[in-house]
């Protein structure tokens, strides 16, 4: 009926929104931004306006690399929310840190 009385076309692939990511997904995201760091600088002392850029492999083509998505992230406010959070986070999440070099204190 919007097509026809308005002339509204459904969106298109490139029009529509991205996906929501979960809160999961959010939390992979950055602990592979922080392992990055971590083994490119060799500590977790991030600089609290520390952006990090990934590459995120999109799995498609049957691993031909050609399906892949750069994210910025913002690790250095990540960093610092999960040591004033350190409380409240889980034993796996603080294991998972605390393995990639976190410092706590």
């Amino acid at each position: 009926m919007c097509e026809h009385v308005l002339g509204i076309t459904p969106a298109t692939d490139g029009e529509k929104p991205p996906l929501r990511t979960s809160q999961a997904q959010t939390w992979a995201l950055h602990l592979a931004a922080a392992r990055q760091y971590y083994e490119r600088e060799g500590h977790l002392r991030v600089p609290r306006k520390h952006i990090e850029t990934i590459i995120i492999d999109g799995g498609g083509n049957g691993g031909s690399g050609e399906d892949h998505e750069v994210r910025e992230l913002k690790l250095g406010a990540w960093i610092s929310n999960q040591r004033s959070r350190a409380a409240t986070l889980t034993p796996e999440r603080i294991e998972q840190l605390t393995k990639t070099g976190m410092r706590w204190t």
